[in-house]
């Protein structure tokens, strides 16, 4: 059990939170969520004791070894990707060192094979001897492949060395895991195994995720960070935003119900009060009007940016064919024979092991590369937008604040127009003068969202359009993309996402591609079934 009393966290001036009291307990998994800033990471970080808090107290059991998923990629280089796992668990991997410099000695003495022995006893203890299977396991379990256990962690790709930092986190059976954004460059296998090893997990988990579907299968609470404080709610994240969202309806309704009386009672005592047969009457309001106060909402420091596509007309009946598209990239075939019609209505997320492939498949259709064999053909009512993977040649190298930047896409040139636009995207007074080549990568998302909706377009080609972006901005992009009457082609990682957007999954493969009209879920049901059949 962790247990925190009255923490609070002071940078300069400000706090981040204050009075924190929460009980996290074993057995449950709790997801941290908050908008980018309001402290999440810096909350795991306290509870690890990378960072000290500024008041109040915090207690974990001594005896209860805490496993933190580790955030810097390159600190293992020297060791092999066996070692840096079994790294997760120190004590262990201490011994197992301790006792191998023991049998090297040359000059190995009976107190040499008494504290062998110890080592050896400590050893079994913590169930050394099975930790190799054990590491094996959870490598192959995130798409580690055997081939590459024994390499050392410098020869790994950044994906790869992602996936041993979590395994690192989830060896040898610790009391408490912190997991800090688990699932990020985490492919849909992966995620899947990563749920069901939480789900089957008996300790105590924390995570801090941007992912919806993930918070919602492993999650029994969510820890909110907001006004200024940190709350515990039971249930996963769809039940918190739904309470959430009830709980500030009611608030609103309550409070413009209050303003209603008040008005009322306003209204009857201008009118009555120099009347003397009413006087009385409006004495008595007057007073009631003193208790009536409006309850002011706190200021939350989670803001959902405006994300609204409206297309400057339909689709007609003609909308894209492709066939027999191919395309090798480097002596490697990323696109085989594709071939596929969209048609009115169809909303269709393109998946699949090779992103390269998605992304080469969008920049084909959308006129920046040439098919090496194959036909597109659009037809006469599309206008379309894109939204690339790597934004980075619309920002490097720009020198153009906001408000600028966002001219060479809108006609309304005002800068009224445009600020108003700006601020609904969460970019409002000094903020939309920000230059273009400064910002993150979440507002470079958003500026290259509201690109996309300037343009009027009614076909929207996106390529993962969910990455560096805050579950609150996530949240918004979900929405609008559903609320869109047209055409969407579009990749995400993001499960949800992808579940509530797409009608229709086109898989791309070695093979070429399998093309369904279904929802996500019953399209990854049916890979299941495929998977087990063969």
């Amino acid at each position: 059990m962790i247990t925190v009393t009255n923490l609070s966290l002071q940078f300069g001036g400000s706090k981040l939170f204050n009075d924190v009291n929460l009980k996290f307990v074993p057995g449950n998994c709790y997801g941290v969520i908050g908008a980018n800033g309001a402290g999440k990471s810096t909350f795991l970080k306290i509870l690890s004791g990378e960072i000290d808090y500024t008041s109040g107290e915090l207690s974990i059991p001594n005896n209860v070894r805490m496993s933190v998923l580790k955030q810097d990629h390159f600190m293992y280089d020297e060791f092999s990707v066996m070692e840096t796992v079994m790294m997760g668990n120190k004590r262990l991997y201490d011994v197992m060192k301790e006792k191998d410099a023991l049998y090297a000695k040359e000059d190995f003495t009976d107190e040499d094979g008494v504290k062998a022995s110890e080592l050896e006893g400590e050893f079994a203890e913590m169930n050394g001897w099975e930790a190799e299977t054990e590491i094996a396991q959870i490598l192959q379990g995130l798409g580690v492949g055997s081939d590459l256990h024994y390499s050392y962690m410098r020869d790994l790709n950044g994906g790869d060395k992602v996936k041993v930092m979590l395994a690192q986190a989830l060896f040898g059976r610790p009391g408490i895991i912190l997991l800090d954004e688990p699932t990020n460059n985490l492919d849909i296998e992966s995620i899947n195994w990563l749920e069901d090893f939480l789900l089957e997990f008996e300790g105590l988990v924390i995570v801090v995720s941007h992912d919806r579907h993930f918070l919602n299968t492993v999650c029994t609470h969510i820890v909110d960070i907001d006004y200024k404080k940190i709350s515990m709610y039971v249930g996963n994240y769809d039940f918190w935003y739904e309470s959430s969202q009830l709980m500030q309806q009611l608030m609103r309704d309550q409070n413009r119900k209050r303003e209603d009386k008040i008005k009322d009672l306003q209204n009857f005592i201008q009118r009555f009060s120099a009347n003397k047969s009413k006087s009385k009457q409006a004495t008595s309001r007057r007073k009631l009007l003193e208790k009536l106060e409006i309850e002011e909402m706190p200021a939350s420091s989670r803001r959902y940016p405006f994300v609204k596509f409206s297309p400057d007309r339909e689709v007609g009946n003609e909308i894209l064919t492709v066939e027999g598209l191919s395309k090798t990239i480097d002596g490697t075939d990323v696109l085989k024979n594709i071939s596929f019609r969209v048609n009115r209505d169809d909303k269709i997320a393109f998946v699949g092991e090779n992103e390269l492939a998605q992304s080469t498949l969008f920049k084909i259709l959308v006129g920046e590369m040439e098919p090496d064999t194959g036909t597109i053909k659009w037809g006469q009512t599309i206008t379309k937008s894109y939204f690339p993977k790597d934004n980075s040649e619309f920002f490097d190298g720009v020198n153009l604040n906001l408000v600028d930047w966002m001219r060479q896409y809108s006609e309304d040139q005002s800068e009224s127009f445009l600020r108003g636009f700006l601020g609904r995207m969460l970019f409002s007074g000094d903020d939309a003068l920000k230059p273009a080549n400064v910002l993150s990568g979440g507002e470079r998302v958003r500026c290259m969202l509201s690109r996309m909706m300037l343009s009027g377009s009614n076909v929207l080609v996106l390529d993962q359009p969910t990455n560096h972006l805050d579950l609150e901005s996530i949240t918004a992009l979900n929405n609008g993309l559903m609320d869109f009457k047209e055409i969407v082609l579009f990749s995400s990682h993001d499960h949800q996402f992808i579940q509530t957007v797409a009608n229709r999954i086109i898989e791309l493969n070695e093979q070429g591609m399998v093309d369904m009209a279904m929802t996500y879920d019953e399209y990854l049901e049916r890979k299941e079934n495929r998977q087990r059949v063969s």
